[in-house]
């Protein structure tokens, strides 16, 4: 059966309190944001020690790390910026497996000057997805090196956007150390959102998908009149903008069961080749958790997947 799990990142508490409330709300598994009141895990203030004191506290609870958020801009057009961004996610991929977990996470960024989330025209261009090959390439390198994995995953604004450039991407990428992360509402942007069962369904035919280590849990629709970059605030003032942000320009990203993408199908299609795989509720606050975690146990519940 599916594992349904959540960021913790969304309880902005001590280490032990942040663990024991998410095992409160009946959660069994948990994708990792280093980010505890009580625990300094920024750039260069990971040790084992600590790893360890992370790992152990989330097994006590019966709650394993499926993976860990390193989500950050890969290509940030400022090269000093960018060097330090790429520099702690090789730290975290250096050492993921002290905190029990293969698994690190980021999507490929984007060479907006204003924002990680919104597009630019250099994503498209040659120049701009060797560049984030490259760093890909390294990424890759760094997570089989140290016995870890990347996990790539797609969003339409970013350099590696959509299926077709997720393809290419693993063609030229081909080693060990990089996989998949699944999040279906990333593909979605003005000129396909009406065709979702057409969408989800051409991912998940693809072979690529044979690659999902995690998959996420959040919604998509149109965002309306506001076509602004949207964040919301969730009770967390030291939250990092993967949690805050809700969507920019024509498509909103709210919590799963609050917007338009086909759960019943993308859950049917995820289990199919995946029916162990942990899914990771995101982009909600923690008011919101019971309910979207009703949603998502519902509709395992109607499949029984």
């Amino acid at each position: 059966m599916i594992q349904v799990g959540i960021f913790s990142g969304y309880f902005p508490y001590d280490l032990e309190t942040t663990a024991k409330t998410i095992r409160g709300l009946g959660f069994n598994t948990v994708q990792l944001d280093l980010q505890f009141k009580d625990i300094d895990l920024s750039a260069g203030q990971i040790t084992d020690d600590k790893a360890k004191r992370v790992r152990d506290t989330f097994r006590d609870n019966n709650l394993p790390i499926c993976g860990i958020s390193a989500y950050t801009n890969i290509v940030h057009p400022d090269l000093d910026e960018r060097g330090r961004r790429v520099g702690y996610l090789k730290e975290i991929l250096r050492n993921a497996r002290k905190f029990g977990t293969p698994y690190v996470i980021s999507e490929s960024g984007t060479f907006n000057t204003e924002s990680d989330w919104s597009p630019d025209p250099k994503n498209n261009t040659p120049e701009g997805y060797d560049a984030a090959r490259l760093v890909l390439e390294d990424l890759a390198q760094t997570a089989h090196d140290h016995g870890a994995v990347f996990l790539l995953e797609t969003y339409v604004n970013n350099v590696i956007g959509s299926l077709d450039e997720t393809v290419r991407l693993f063609d030229d990428v081909s080693g060990p150390g990089i996989e998949l992360l699944m999040d279906p509402t990333n593909y979605f942007e003005s000129h396909n959102i009406d065709d979702m069962d057409a969408v989800l369904n051409e991912v998940f035919d693809h072979p690529i998908t044979d690659r999902i280590k995690i998959a996420h849990a959040k919604d998509v629709k149109r965002s309306g009149e506001d076509k602004s970059e949207k964040h919301a605030s969730i009770g967390n003032d030291d939250a990092p903008e993967s949690h805050t942000f809700r969507g920019v320009g024509e498509i909103e990203l709210p919590a799963a069961g609050l917007g338009e993408l086909n759960y019943d199908l993308y859950l049917q299609r995820l289990s199919q080749k995946h029916p162990n795989a942990p899914l990771i509720i995101e982009h909600l606050d923690e008011s919101d958790v019971p309910r979207a975690k009703r949603f998502v146990d519902d509709t395992l519940k109607k499949y029984g997947i």
